[in-house]
């Protein structure tokens, strides 16, 4: 007789069959989402892409369309990848530049202008070739990722009311009628006025920036389901036609390169991946776009089961190409520098640095090395190694001084970072969070350090002059691994605030307060316009949102 622990009841064989079929299913799902499918759907997607930019992009002789009556030449309309997926879809050579839109803020209810990621780089491209085509991806099921839905067509809006404001027929809100809904459009028009509000608050320079542009701009879309041929059969009907889109815009076409997935649709069977590029850090290993296509025959025709230790391999030999480029000894950061800077009898001379300004061109910027981003007259960052040579004299004649920071990987205690009196080695570790953590208490240190460098200039001239020569000032210089844009740029944030007393920083502020009530006090919206200057100087750097708390606790805990 059959105990009674051996009887199955009805509940419990239904359960058992549940948790089979979703065994099932959870191996079928795994099983496409293997990287040999999102590999090769990747592939696709970018064949697609290739195909939008020969239909899309217009030609090099075509007009640029400002009816002026002058046939300028314009160029052919550039792939722009919306990082990070972007990149994945844009094979090497084709990519133009990158753009920063965040999908998150344009998820319904929380749709958002970033005045942290303006992407101000892309007017003098959308100008030079009467637009841009922006690529992204999105997730199963979706039509276009919000990005490319609500983030852009917002960023267009406020743009064009902000530098167009007396084109007032300029100034409604674009969307995908199929994708947003009139009652979602009605109320992320609604919070338009404000984000106008948040750009201003910037202070950029907008009369500069309405050089860079002579037309609004308007989004327009692409999927995989727009018929492009109408593109093609324009251009070959019309020899006259110079592939302008709008006769008062200028365009930016937001590409979605996935294939949608209807839930409805078992896409198991042609292990096709919508939106395979995305979620990186959960199946790509270390793999990057750019390794991956250099690499991609290889990739592509190796079997599943040898690719994880194929793509760990080229990995690790990237690595070890980029690692043996970078030393960082002491004697390398001074090769630029003169020896006279050793005197420090500066303290009763820092009145007449406090009050320099930078009037005209820098012809020290000319001669910067092409890794190097100027931020301000005296902030710049670079990714390490550090550059060689920096530039040791200005074209007066006049010695130039450079105090250099670099971020490193090996964490290390305060105590024992190098330093010299223009070099400093700040060793936070290499996980990105725990970094920006350990940010918080290196900053005292750094800001220290920089602003005595800073109180050094400026020195006095070389003699007998001919002619009165501009003052040479110290400049510093902020480098990291991931290329100056995230913790070397949270750094170059700190240092704009804590030495400087304007937005440009162009004046290096006073001596050192004797008490807390000297301070300046800094608020959330000064660091927001001295991060919004950062961000127009250099539109790809990456502070994430450790590094920036990490910022802005250390100025608001300093008054």
């Amino acid at each position: 007789m059959a105990a009674l622990s051996d009887i199955i009841f009805p509940s419990q064989e239904s359960s058992i069959s549940n948790n089979n079929i979703n065994k099932i299913l959870g191996d079928l799902k795994r099983s496409n989402l293997s990287i040999t499918n999102r590999l090769r759907s990747i592939q696709k997607d970018a064949d697609f892409v290739e195909e939008v930019a020969a239909a899309l992009a217009g030609g090099a002789g075509g007009s640029n369309g400002d009816g002026d009556g002058h046939g300028a030449k314009r160029k052919s309309r550039p792939l722009v990848a919306n990082e990070r997926c972007g990149s994945w879809y844009i094979r090497p050579g084709m990519k133009g530049a990158s753009a920063y839109f965040k999908s998150t803020d344009g998820h319904t209810g929380q749709w958002k202008f970033s005045t942290r990621r303006l992407n101000l780089h892309l007017l003098p491209i959308i100008e030079r070739c009467d637009g841009i085509i922006i690529i992204d991806s999105t997730r199963r099921g979706k039509r276009m990722p919000d990005s490319l839905s609500k983030t852009v067509p917002v960023w267009c809006c406020v743009l064009n009311r902000t530098l167009f404001p007396e084109l007032t027929e300029s100034h409604g809100l674009y969307v995908p009628p199929n994708v947003v809904s009139d009652s979602e459009k009605s109320q992320m028009l609604s919070r338009v006025p404000g984000f106008v509000d948040s750009l201003e608050q910037l202070n950029l320079d907008l009369a500069g920036l309405r050089t860079q542009i002579s037309k609004p701009i308007r989004p327009t879309w692409v999927t995989q389901e727009t018929d492009l041929s109408h593109y093609h059969d324009r251009d070959e009907d019309n020899n006259e036609d110079d592939g302008r889109i709008f006769e008062s815009f200028r365009p930016v076409i937001c590409c979605t390169s996935s294939r949608r997935i209807t839930d409805g649709e078992m896409s198991g069977h042609s292990g096709y991946v919508q939106g395979a590029g995305d979620d990186t850090e959960n199946w790509a290993l270390g793999l990057t776009p750019r390794l991956f296509w250099d690499n991609a025959e290889q990739l592509l025709s190796a079997p599943e089961a040898d690719l994880p230790e194929l793509i760990r391999s080229l990995v690790a030999s990237a690595s070890s190409n980029t690692t043996n480029q970078q030393s960082h000894p002491m004697t390398t950061t001074t090769t630029t520098t003169t020896t006279t800077t050793t005197t420090t009898t500066t303290t009763t001379t820092t009145t007449t640095t406090t009050t320099t300004t930078i009037n005209g061109t820098d012809p020290v910027a000319d001669a910067l090395p092409s890794s190097v981003t100027q931020l301000t007259p005296f902030l710049h960052v670079s990714p390490l190694p550090l550059p060689q040579p920096l530039p040791g004299r200005d074209p007066g004649g006049a010695p130039q001084t450079w105090c250099t920071i670099t971020i490193l990987s090996a964490p290390a205690p305060p105590e024992t970072w190098p330093q010299s009196p223009t070099h400093m080695e700040v060793g936070l570790g290499a996980r990105h969070k725990a970094a920006s953590r350990a940010l918080r208490t290196a900053l005292p240190r750094i800001c220290e350090f920089a602003y005595r460098s800073l109180l050094l200039g400026p020195q006095p001239q070389p003699q007998p002059q001919p002619q009165p020569q501009p003052p040479y000032h110290p400049r510093v210089l902020v480098a990291d691994e991931s290329g100056g844009r995230d913790l070397a740029a949270g750094v170059a944030l700190a240092l704009l605030c804590w030495c400087f007393d304007d937005d440009d920083g162009r004046r290096v502020r006073g001596a050192e307060p004797s008490s807390r009530a000297e301070r300046p006090v800094f608020t959330k919206d000064v660091v927001r316009a001295r991060l919004g200057r950062i961000m127009t100087a250099m539109p790809d750097a990456n502070p994430n949102r450790a590094t920036l708390q990490s910022v802005n606790s250390f100025l608001m805990d300093w008054v």
